[in-house]
């Protein structure tokens, strides 16, 4: 297969999609790689490294008109892209109009932004491995613009205390700024609407910040949080005014998928800081989690600085590019037969493939394609079950067979409810059918198992006719 890295049309924007290792490769797994002169070059990469890893130099518009072009973000504008399918950081939920458009002209597109939060996702997970470099650049830059050292400093002079931090946000890009401002040796305290940030949060070794309201359960929604309701929003910000107003440097990165925003910092917590802090916000190019954030732009408002610079990641262009390009390897091996060409189940009839997990829910009208099952896993797992089945049950006595179908019951009916799932799942012909079976199955053993518990449950009635 032909893939094409293009060079980035933004000059803010340095990293590039394909790095001359991860280049390499995918040459030696027999595809062809059409790199753009000078794309890697931001990121330090120059045109020689990518020709000895097997990779071809090529013009602009050759790399855009590939099987598979491989970008950091939506070509800007959209009509450079003339390929066959298009995968990167495309932003679907922030700017459908230019999916809509790509979509139109038979463009097949793989979203980052739609990978699932799951163990097997994992390797393909752009979004957290960008996080990270964010995070860590966050923090780098809280330092660089706060007018205190970070660590406690003893010397000739006095004792200085270390500077406060406040982050909040825990997901990855947070968890990473916690742990390089700790590193830096600064005082750090987080706070997170979910309930499983408290401990990753003090296990970096920070402060969890207690405000009286029920954290929500991240797994419930693929990890990520979910909108509060008005009066715990009220009480954050009240639980939050008094840390903002003490802290130093603050670091927000909160974020919902496909929604604006939330507003944690407002005017007034910014007018009780210091002069001299500094706010980092990684969520501005959604808005903002500061009141008076204002995209690519660093406001000065009574001395304390807002950096809303969005491309904070473009600052380690080198590692993020590596780390984005390896999700790229991976992604491409997910969708790559043996030939190295994609996998027709995969692509279709589709123009529009969008692999949309838990709690991204975006744009309904986005999603032209569908979450396609691995059949072969399916059956795997099927036999497996059976054959473990068979092996229980013929381990049970006879005389206890008919008690052993009371509690069957409850088994197979969750049984019933995934395959429910199943079967409405949109996965293809073969999966619908499947799960259809499975659901009569299901049905047959629950009903059939409620008849004979209740005969056997009759036999110990007293017959009051007698």
């Amino acid at each position: 297969m032909r893939i094409g890295v293009p060079a980035q049309a933004d000059p803010a924007e340095r990293r590039v999609a394909v790095t001359p290792q991860v280049a390499g490769r995918l040459v030696s797994r027999g595809h062809t790689l059409l790199v753009e002169r000078g794309a890697g070059l931001r990121s330090g990469y120059t045109d020689d490294d990518y020709r000895a890893a097997g990779a071809d130099s090529v013009e602009g518009e050759v790399a855009w008109a590939c099987d598979l072009v491989a970008t950091v973000a939506l070509p800007q504008p959209a009509t450079l892209f003339t390929g066959r399918s298009l995968l990167g950081l495309l932003r679907p939920f922030d700017q459908p109009d230019a999916i809509r458009a790509l979509a139109a002209g038979g463009a097949i597109l793989w979203a980052f932004e739609a990978v699932p939060r799951t163990t097997r996702a994992q390797t393909v997970d752009a979004l957290s491995s960008q996080a990270t470099a964010a995070g860590y650049q966050a923090a780098i830059e809280a330092a660089r613009e706060c007018d205190r050292f970070f660590p406690m400093l003893t010397t000739a002079a006095g004792t200085l205390p270390p500077a406060r931090v406040l982050v909040l946000g825990a997901g990855v890009a947070g968890l990473q700024a916690i742990a390089t401002a700790r590193r830096l040796g600064a005082l750090v305290e987080a706070f997170d609407v979910r309930r499983e940030a408290a401990e990753q949060v003090r296990s970096l070794g920070a402060s969890f910040v207690e405000i009286d309201v029920e954290l929500q359960d991240a797994s419930a929604a693929g990890g990520y949080a979910r909108e509060v309701e008005e009066e715990s929003r009220r009480r954050i910000l009240a639980g939050l005014g008094p840390r903002v107003e003490a802290s130093d440097a603050v670091i927000t990165t909160a974020a919902i998928p496909g929604r604006r925003a939330p507003v944690l910092v407002t005017r007034d917590m910014v007018e009780s800081m210091r002069p001299g802090a500094v706010i980092v916000d990684l969520s501005a190019s959604t808005g903002g989690n500061c009141e008076l954030t204002q995209p690519d732009r660093t406001v000065d408002h009574r001395g304390v600085r807002i950096i809303g610079d969005t491309h904070l990641v473009s600052r380690v262009a080198r590692d993020a590019s590596q780390m984005l390009a390896r999700n790229v390897a991976a992604f491409v091996d997910l969708v790559t037969g043996e030939d190295g060409s994609l996998r027709p189940r995969l692509v279709g009839r589709h123009r529009l493939v969008v692999l949309r997990g838990p709690g991204r829910t975006g744009d309904p009208s986005l999603a032209g394609g569908s979450v396609v099952t691995d059949l072969t896993v399916s059956l795997t797992v099927f036999v497996l079950a059976a054959f473990v089945g068979f092996e229980v049950i013929t381990k049970v006595p006879p005389t206890l067979h008919t008690p052993l179908m009371s509690g069957s019951n409850a088994i197979s009916g969750i049984t019933l409810v995934g395959a429910l799932v199943v079967a409405g799942s949109g996965g293809g012909t073969w999966v619908s059918w499947l799960g259809f079976a499975a659901v009569v199955l299901a049905t047959i053993n629950v009903v059939g198992g409620f008849a004979v518990t209740d005969r056997m449950l009759a036999m110990f009635r007293r017959d009051d006719r007698r």
